[in-house]
C-alpha cells in the first residue's frame, strides 16, 4: 500500500486554495481538491514520475495540476507533499 503524506505547510496551502476557489464556487473547490489529492495518490504509486527540482531542494520533485505546482519528496512507499504553490509565484521566495 502506498502512502500519501501531507506536511502542515502543504495542508495550509490546500486550505488557502480551497478558500480562494470556494469564494466563487464551493463545489468547484471541492472538485479541484479531490482531483489534486487523486493525482497525488497517483504519484505516490510512482514516486519518481515527477520532474526533478534540485533548485528547490535535495530530492524534491513536482507536477502541475491546473495553475498549481505540487512539490513532493519521494518515499520508499509513497510521497510526502511539502508545498502546493500557484505556478505564477516565485518559489525562491518560499
Amino acid at each position: 500500500m502506498t502512502r500519501l503524506l501531507i506536511t502542515e505547510s502543504a495542508q495550509a496551502d490546500l486550505d488557502q486554495i480551497w478558500l480562494f476557489i470556494a469564494r466563487d464556487n464551493p463545489a468547484a473547490a471541492d472538485h479541484f481538491l479531490d482531483r489534486l489529492i487523486s493525482r497525488c495518490q497517483s504519484y505516490a504509486n510512482q514516486p519518481l514520475l515527477g520532474e526533478r527540482r534540485p533548485d528547490v531542494g535535495s530530492g524534491v520533485r513536482c507536477f502541475s495540476i491546473g495553475h498549481y505546482v505540487v512539490f513532493y519528496l519521494p518515499l520508499v512507499d509513497g510521497v510526502q507533499v511539502v508545498r502546493v504553490i500557484h505556478g505564477a509565484r516565485d518559489i525562491r521566495e518560499l
